[in-house]
């Protein structure tokens, strides 16, 4: 299982996806209003950029937009020669630094998934390293005073720091945006994906620190965004309703998830900031219980094959309250049956 959200392989409508980090607030945007799907976008993308600069809080000259965050991820690798990772991370980080033809040096988490900071140190000029803030598989966010520290490193070592906050909106502390936005040598990207439950539009947005930010555009195809998702984010990212709401609905079902999950027998439940948990079993691999919980309609992800993780771990998503009741209950008969 190469990523979540394949509902295709197990039929899309017997299954509930747990595998797949998506906001259960579905977005709804009214697309019968759209009448630019014969012309060409723009290709500056100028309303959309605008659009995303003031939803980042940033100026818009340092704006780059893309076909999903893996567009923007495979441009800065295109750029650089060496990247760095720690794992377990997202894989497209090495997928794409692989089909690039980059070194790739990777640094494992400690037990608790915390980044290293001796490793920091080991950075070298014009490496790039990328972090995921929140990380995914482990949900683990970077403590403010820690992210400050990792980048002066950089800075010192000439080494250029790439954050994916995919799952930003789902965490409720810092903005590495207003930390790093007149500074150099620092990108941050986010998406419609996960908070907007939107991975069908393909739109990634980042803030790109402005000493490299005509390279990464050069590397981008031209009209990479298209007219319904240019559309779509004019809207939602104006929606500070939904966002509001997305926000709540998501911290109470977070704390009820784990409340329940550590009064579970067998398991060891991590610590997120994000819209997913990771789990590790003390008793069954991950095919055992996929397999189960897939027997009772419920679509895990299994994390093996995220690098520095074996066959014990597994990876769910949190929903709403009626859905997480039904997956806890499943997944209790699972354990013990």
């Amino acid at each position: 299982m190469r990523h979540g959200g394949c509902v295709y392989e197990f039929g899309k409508d017997k299954v509930i996806d747990y595998s797949s980090n998506i906001n259960p607030i579905r977005y709804n945007a009214d697309l019968k209003s759209i009448k630019d799907a014969y012309i060409y976008p723009d290709i500056e993308y100028r309303e959309l950029k605008d659009a995303v600069s003031e939803y980042l809080g940033c100026n818009r000259d340092n704006v780059v937009v893309g076909n999903g965050a893996v567009e923007i991820i495979d441009a800065f690798v295109s750029a650089f020669k060496r990247v760095v990772v720690f794992i377990p991370c997202f894989s497209e980080y090495v997928d794409r630094a692989r089909i690039r033809g980059c070194n790739v040096v990777r640094f494992k988490l400690d037990d608790n998934f915390n980044i290293d900071l001796n490793r920091i140190y080991d950075l070298e000029k014009d490496d790039l390293l990328i972090l995921g803030n929140p990380n995914n598989p482990t949900g683990y966010r970077i403590e403010e005073e820690v992210l400050k520290k990792i980048y002066k490193i950089c800075r010192e070592r000439d080494a250029y720091l790439l954050l994916d906050e995919a799952f930003y909106e789902f965490s409720c502390d810092y903005d590495s945006i207003q930390l790093f936005k007149d500074k150099q040598g620092v990108a941050v990207i986010r998406a419609a994906t996960k908070f907007f439950s939107l991975p069908g539009i393909r739109l990634g947005y980042a803030y790109v620190s402005s000493e490299i930010k005509q390279r990464i555009e050069e590397l981008l195809l031209p009209w990479n965004v298209n007219v319904f998702a240019n559309a779509f984010a004019l809207k939602f990212l104006r929606d500070k309703e939904y966002i509001r709401l997305s926000k709540e609905f998501i911290e109470e079902e977070r704390r009820y998830m784990i409340l329940e999950l550590e009064k579970i027998e067998g398991i060891v439940v991590y610590k997120t900031q994000a819209n997913f948990i990771l789990i590790r079993l003390l008793k069954h691999n991950e095919e055992t219980i996929f397999k189960r919980m897939l027997q009772k309609g419920i679509l895990i992800r299994k994390c093996s094959s995220f690098e520095g993780l074996d066959n014990r771990y597994i990876r769910i998503a949190i929903k709403d309250r009626e859905n997480n009741k039904k997956f806890l209950q499943a997944f209790r008969e699972a354990l013990y049956d």
